[in-house]
């Protein structure tokens, strides 16, 4: 009797269509859940679009305020510790056998299967404050940059005298309500174009940000130079406000590096085989 409930069961939870392909096993994964679609080039896409952050256009500003010793080595710094956080989620994507053990979809997954009990709620905390602060950042960031838009518009118009005071809080909340929206869309990790198409924006940025860096260091002048030390204190600024855009410039540097975040949805969504077949 329980056997015959138990093949009742799996035929309701199949889908009939794939019955019509003729392998009701054809659409599910090894553990019963939908068959990851994911290919090497989504996936390269989803990682250029979260490496390539619009953190990477404030680091000219913060390797200025750091200088020439301390800029670097806060970048490789960083660098370390995401290639180190996003290597150990990576073999903690299946468990407790980093290749055959069962997976785990989401960060969140991965701290029950290895620490569990308390360690699941302070790292779900910490997670999501990390989430919260990172998506502050992006409103930030893209409420500054549509000011800054308006106001480039409003020089261009009225000429350079004019002030063209701008504030951030509409711009602030127009991209929030955008984002809200957006997060309705039921499974946007299949939007495939969308990330090969905001990899694209991110190396555009990137290298417009790098082209305009490399144009005014070459067009010279008084304020453009650089030093081993950053800014001077006492030159370009106060003891106080170099001491307030170095921990600035630190968390500029740090943000930039969202990566290890998302690498297990990433990982999620990828079907090695499949795209090692074709």
């Amino acid at each position: 009797m329980a056997r015959e409930m138990q093949k009742n069961t799996m035929f309701i939870e199949q889908n009939t269509g794939d019955y019509e392909n003729g392998d009701p096993q054809k659409n599910l994964d090894d553990d019963g859940r939908e068959k990851r679609t994911g290919t090497w080039v989504t996936a390269s896409a989803h990682i250029i679009t979260a490496v390539i952050g619009s953190g990477v256009l404030s680091l000219a500003w913060a390797i200025a305020q750091l200088g020439w010793v301390v800029g670097p080595a806060v970048l490789i710094a960083f660098s370390f510790i995401t290639y180190f956080t996003s290597t150990l989620l990576a073999d903690c994507y299946r468990a407790p056998d980093p290749v055959h053990g069962k997976r785990n979809y989401t960060y969140m997954d991965v701290v029950r299967a290895y620490l569990g009990g308390r360690k699941v709620q302070l790292c779900g905390l910490a997670q999501y404050a990390n989430l919260l602060g990172v998506t502050i950042g992006y409103t930030i960031t893209a409420s500054i940059s549509m000011v800054a838009v308006k106001r480039s518009n409003c020089f261009h118009k009225h000429g350079h005298h004019v002030k063209c005071q701008t504030s951030n809080n509409p711009f602030m909340i127009i991209f929030a309500c955008i984002q809200i929206v957006l997060s309705q869309i039921p499974n946007f990790h299949k939007l495939s174009w969308l990330s090969i198409l905001a990899a694209v924006m991110s190396f555009t940025y990137a290298s417009i940000g790098l082209g305009l860096s490399i144009a005014k260091a070459a067009s010279g002048g008084e304020h453009v130079r650089t030093s081993l030390t950053g800014v001077q204190v006492g030159v370009d600024v106060s003891g106080s406000e170099k001491v307030w855009r170095t921990f600035q410039a630190i968390g500029d540097i740090a943000f930039a590096y969202a990566y290890s975040t998302v690498l297990i949805e990433i990982q999620a969504r990828y079907n090695q085989s499949e795209s090692t077949r074709k």
